[in-house]
């Protein structure tokens, strides 16, 4: 049991889907499989319960996903450990995240990686969730804090950290909006969409409209999560929005969640780099961190 093998099992057993884990951990179907046959072979047991239409962990699973768990964190904090002595955990690292994700999960990453990086520097740009791979891309920040894209670029590397709910939200204004999502059935085509301007949350937008066979009657398009939030605040209708972002917001009384008969997919929400800068000890001790 190796350490590549661990992470893709571990990764499996989160996701419990070999496609997602195959493109998410860049290794190809085929070659999954035969690493989760392997670790069932090794241990003489049956690891996974797979069918046509499902992936399950058996009990033995969950036992060797437990192991593997406190296994990967123990090498980790190895390699922390020893990278400490080198003089190449010295540096500057430029970091882009949304405001909120500065509120929400940077500051307890950045407290872990002071402890073990002392010397690196942080300089941190805030801005829309959007355009988190486009700054990276660019070399205008060296990794991101975002949430993973429907198509991830075959250039970039993405280290998952946690998943963030997303669901709709609507303004607790009185007004045309709380009128018609009183009517029942809801007549969405009349309902007023604030619809994202692009990226994940655009994505599941067009998903869900295209599932429900909704004809969405858009009155304004928004780049950023916390703006969209402000305008369904202010009762110009409906958006999605991650809860945490609600939950942080400063308007978020006068928001509330709306209760749809849908499950929007979670966001992925982690550290984005260069694949190529991967390696890099500086950016990989960062990405060790965060992930834990």
């Amino acid at each position: 049991m190796d350490i590549r093998s661990t992470q893709l099992f571990l990764h499996l057993a989160s996701s419990l889907n070999f496609a997602k884990t195959s493109e998410q951990m860049f290794v190809s179907p085929s070659t999954l499989t035969r690493v989760i046959q392997r670790l069932e072979q090794e241990l003489n047991t049956e690891l996974f319960i797979r069918d046509k239409r499902s992936v399950k962990l058996t009990t033995e699973g969950r036992r060797v996903q437990q192991f593997a768990c406190l296994w990967l964190d123990e090498w980790h904090q190895l390699q922390l450990d020893l990278a400490m002595s080198s003089s190449q955990l010295v540096g500057e690292i430029k970091l882009f995240c949304t405001v909120t994700a500065s509120y929400s999960h940077l500051p307890d990453i950045l407290d872990k990686f002071r402890v073990l990086c002392p010397k690196a520097e942080i300089k941190l740009t805030t801005g829309d969730a959007s355009i988190a791979m486009e700054k990276v891309r660019s070399g205008e920040a060296d990794i991101a804090l975002a949430a993973h894209p429907e198509q991830l670029p075959s250039n970039m590397a993405f280290h998952s950290i946690t998943k963030l709910p997303i669901g709709l939200i609507s303004p607790t204004l009185p007004g045309k909006v709380a009128d018609l999502l009183a009517l029942d059935p809801i007549p969405w085509h009349d309902i007023p969409m604030i619809q994202p301007e692009r990226g994940p949350a655009r994505s599941r937008f067009d998903r869900w409209i295209k599932d429900t066979g909704i004809t969405p009657h858009v009155v304004a398009k928004v780049d950023g999560h916390e703006a969209m939030v402000s305008m369904v605040a202010l009762g110009t209708g409906v958006a999605l929005a991650p809860d945490v972002v609600v939950q942080l917001s400063p308007v978020k009384d006068r928001v509330k969640a709306l209760k749809v008969d849908y499950n929007f997919a979670d966001f992925d929400l982690g550290i984005c780099l260069l694949s190529k800068r991967n390696q890099e000890p500086l950016l990989k001790a960062f990405c060790q961190v965060a992930s834990r």
